[in-house]
């Protein structure tokens, strides 16, 4: 299973600093990043690929992952199986 997330930011050099500070919380709720990226046509977008190893804890790293929120306007979570 994967995560594909999207998230619209208020600064993207800020959010990926936090995001990058936050790895560790993403390795714990079972996920593995995957693939990072930065949209070209909305400068402050990004999108991130995760592996999913526990859908159950990769939900729960989504309702408390406090440390991007302050640099994160919205975001999409959607989790995917290979077709």
């Amino acid at each position: 299973m994967q995560l594909l997330l999207r998230f619209d930011t208020d600064d993207r050099a800020a959010f990926r600093t936090a995001y990058d500070a936050s790895r560790e919380d993403r390795d714990q709720a079972g996920l593995t990043q995957l693939q990072l990226w930065e949209e070209t046509d909305a400068p402050d977008r990004v999108w991130a690929l995760f592996a999913v190893t526990d859908r159950d804890r990769a939900a729960a790293w989504l309702a408390r992952e406090g440390a991007l929120d302050r640099h994160v306007a919205a975001m999409q979570a959607h989790f995917l199986a290979t077709a």
